[in-house]
């Protein structure tokens, strides 16, 4: 398959005055042309931290310390931050961030603010770029009388359908959607996540898809990829996640354990005892062990790599391999 980016060792620590907090450690992963990777992990394990190192636009004191991104096989963080603004982020690299009211300007009309930032990227007049802000405001299901609007004058449901427009609408590779469905009711849930599988399909575009729900991953993803306080424990198919063998690492299946079925009768939902380690010192071993009830004596003391155990399949655990 044609590989759109390939993340390889990405690290980004928050440098404080107590040390580094090690956010990202080493973590890899391809995505495909086309294709949803879907992460999860609890809070704090560097989903959103991921989303912003792509971008390469990581939250203060937060620095990108090592790694490579390669981008339709160049490496993007060769570039200088006006290169990146200019030529990348946006431009090749989108992100529909979580909290739609967060992004939005409260004194600036919808027409405005998108107006402003495909005049910053695109040489054109202001009738064609208004051409262009209605057509893919039309294609996230609203009319253009929103554009007149100021951002509390529209739903939840409304405000994150124009992030995902102000997303899309410089036409960019990658679509980084930061738990899109948070805070929504369920109804608007279903449309927002129906629609960007409508996107994607029309589109042709590539999307990673950051949340904690493992339901609606397995509705709009292809692939998953499961983040533990900084790295990446898990990643396959869905089938690998979700199939008939179901996932491999004690940690992904914990999570699927908490997980409500639909067509299943569990007397009591799992739940992971204790809480994720302090990335300030992270723990020897593998970062799970402390939580973990299949843990060996080689869990504590050796760090255990991510190793492919199947086609599209890779595992860190040395109980997998």
């Amino acid at each position: 398959m044609d590989k759109i980016l390939d993340v390889r060792n990405i690290k980004l620590h928050y440098l404080t005055r107590k040390g580094a907090v090690r956010a990202l450690d080493d973590v890899s992963f391809p995505l495909y042309r086309g294709e949803t990777l879907g992460v999860v992990g609890e809070s704090g394990c560097g989903k959103t931290t991921l989303g912003t190192a792509l971008l390469n636009m990581p939250t203060p004191p937060g620095k990108i310390v090592g790694g490579e991104i390669f981008l339709e096989g160049k490496n993007v963080l060769e570039l200088n931050e006006r290169q990146y603004r200019t030529n990348i982020r946006w431009e090749k690299i989108a992100m529909v961030f979580q909290g739609a009211m967060n992004c939005l300007t409260p004194v600036y009309t919808i027409q405005k603010q998108m107006m402003e930032t495909i005049k910053f990227h695109r040489e054109i007049e202001d009738d064609q770029a208004l051409e262009r802000i209605i057509k893919y405001v039309n294609l996230v299901g609203l009319s253009a009388d929103v554009l007149k609007r100021y951002p509390h004058e529209l739903s939840g449901g409304m405000k994150q359908r124009i992030v995902i427009a102000m997303g899309l609408f410089l036409e960019p590779d990658v679509v980084i959607c930061d738990e899109p469905t948070t805070a929504l009711d369920v109804v608007v849930q279903a449309q927002i996540i129906n629609l960007l599988k409508e996107l994607k399909q029309e589109l042709k575009l590539s999307f990673i898809f950051i949340t904690h729900d493992l339901a609606t991953e397995a509705e709009v993803s292809d692939r998953i990829m499961v983040m533990y306080a900084g790295k990446v424990v898990e990643i396959g198919t869905n089938e690998h996640i979700y199939g008939s063998q179901g996932a491999s690492h004690p940690y992904t299946r914990r999570l699927l354990a908490a997980t409500p079925r639909l067509h299943q009768q569990v007397e009591q939902l799992a739940f992971i005892p204790g809480t994720p380690p302090d990335l300030l010192t992270p723990p020897t071993g593998c970062r799970f062990h402390l939580r973990c009830d299949e843990k060996m004596e080689k869990c504590m003391k050796e760090e255990p790599p991510l190793k492919e155990i199947g086609p599209e399949h890779k595992v860190a655990c040395w109980r997998c391999y």
